[in-house]
């Protein structure tokens, strides 16, 4: 039940973000996670269904790209606001953008690793989880590469550097801050979210 829930959320934020989005192209570009990620999840729910907690965060990261998709990442208004608040030189919401990266994929991977593998919760895992993330974050900014050569000009609300020579450097190392974070906070919630699978979760004598 929870899934389909999530799944309408989605639909309607989409339907929503997609009407007179800033630049469409952008919209599509930022979306695009979202709608690759709806059928695999749709495929695999029956014979590898995942924890409630991933479920939802995969959800929240959802919305985080549709909504920096609608306005593109520099003119969020929710940025506006931190940026107004804390009184920074840009919009921060895009650091937002590329925390969540690191955050959320690094309960999916560590849930694949302990389902999966015959790795127990403790350093290995969590080490392996932060290079997931940060394998992963690195080919994504290989990813904005690409599109600023094949788009040119057009590629610029979709990078979203805000003229930033080290915003490439921030994505990735906000990123494993997100992966560290992630795991620090989440992972005995994550672990009890496993055992209700019926996954068994031996932990390690010593933490990370």
């Amino acid at each position: 039940m929870l899934p389909l829930i999530l799944l309408l959320g989605w639909i309607i934020a989409l339907v929503v973000s997609g009407i007179g989005p800033y630049d469409r192209l952008t919209w599509f570009l930022e979306v695009a996670p979202v709608l690759i990620t709806v059928p695999i999840l749709a495929a695999t729910r029956r014979k590898y269904p995942l924890t409630g907690l991933l479920y939802v965060l995969i959800f929240i990261h959802g919305l985080v790209l549709i909504l920096g998709g609608h306005y593109t990442y520099a003119q969020v208004p929710l940025g506006f606001w931190i940026q107004d608040a804390f009184e920074l030189a840009r919009n921060p919401y895009d650091r937002i953008g590329h925390f969540a990266p690191g955050f959320i994929p690094a309960i999916l991977a560590r849930e694949i690793l302990l389902r999966t593998t015959q790795l127990k919760p403790g350093g290995m895992v969590f080490f392996l989880c932060v290079a997931v993330c940060l394998a992963f974050s690195a080919f994504y900014e290989m990813i904005e590469w690409w599109a600023a050569v094949a788009l040119g000009a057009g590629a610029e609300e979709f990078l979203g550097t805000q003229g930033d020579v080290w915003d490439t450097q921030w994505d990735m190392f906000l990123a494993m801050v997100g992966a560290v974070t992630a795991q620090l906070l989440l992972a005995r919630v994550h672990d009890r979210a496993l055992i209700g699978l019926g996954v068994m979760v031996e932990r390690r004598a010593i933490q990370p």
